[in-house]
């Protein structure tokens, strides 16, 4: 792991990026890391454009501004590829995971990505099949811990259940388990 890793994550208000980023940053605990989990927008709405991002280390973070080179860019809308250059900032070796239908090849055909390891994952079937509703951020979290392995399933499965158990009732926490789970098994690399 880098000295520092640096995530930014494109999605729209409302689609729990930025609860995805706190969730990953409480993990980051379980591994005695330090971190930084924060949004950036203004008075936008649901719907609108956002930006968030996360910072990891196993040594105490001293950058307090926004992320301009992230390792790893996370789009959680599909959408915003015809809209934002995610690539921003991205050197050759970062990774790019986007929530598509699409696979891994045919999103690097589109944006004509040059380097970068490309994965995707059809999280939006994942929380409507599992949460009944559009809420793709814990599968998109899956798909991260999957492709950097800062933690096992297992051990993100028992953070979910200690700590969503304490806030949503049993069957809340099950789905968000087995939204996880799936994430895991069905994010596609090239």
């Amino acid at each position: 792991m880098e000295p520092v890793l640096e995530i930014r994550w494109h999605a729209r208000g409302g689609q729990g990026a930025v609860t995805a980023a706190k969730t990953l940053a409480e993990m980051s605990l379980t591994k005695d890391m330090f971190f930084q989990a924060f949004p950036e927008y203004g008075p936008e709405r649901m719907g609108a454009p956002i930006q968030c991002f996360n910072r990891l280390s196993k040594e105490k973070i001293s950058t307090y501004c926004g992320v301009t080179n992230p390792q790893i860019v996370i789009v959680v809308d599909h959408t915003l590829l015809d809209i934002v250059d995610i690539t921003s900032g991205l050197g050759d070796d970062g990774i790019i995971i986007v929530n598509t239908t699409s696979l891994p090849d045919q999103i690097r055909a589109k944006l004509n990505i040059n380097g970068r390891k490309l994965y995707t994952i059809d999280a939006t079937h994942i929380s409507l099949e599992e949460l009944r509703r559009f809420m793709p951020n814990i599968p998109m979290l899956g798909a991260l811990l999957k492709v950097t392995g800062l933690l096992t399933k297992e051990e993100a499965v028992t953070f979910l259940e200690d700590s969503f158990g304490k806030k949503f009732p049993p069957k809340v926490v099950e789905s968000n388990v087995v939204a996880l789970n799936r994430a895991f098994e069905e994010v596609k690399a090239e």
